[in-house]
């Protein structure tokens, strides 16, 4: 049970880091140095993705 909860923390901090790089990056926030970075705007991305895929791993491993 603990190893689940803490798993689905990572996960969503992954996707909420995930969404504030792509946002940053993209320029939806303003004034950040990240801001315009190519790097960022992919990257945020893959650490979303991977915190949906975590969750949905943990979530079928419950049954």
């Amino acid at each position: 049970m603990g190893a689940r909860i803490l798993g689905l923390g990572v996960a969503v901090g992954l996707l909420v880091l995930g969404v504030l790089l792509t946002a940053f990056a993209l320029g939806w926030v303003g004034g950040t140095a990240i801001e315009g970075s190519r790097t960022y705007a992919v990257v945020g991305p893959l650490f979303a993705g991977l915190g949906v895929a975590l969750v949905v791993v943990i979530a079928q491993n419950r049954r």
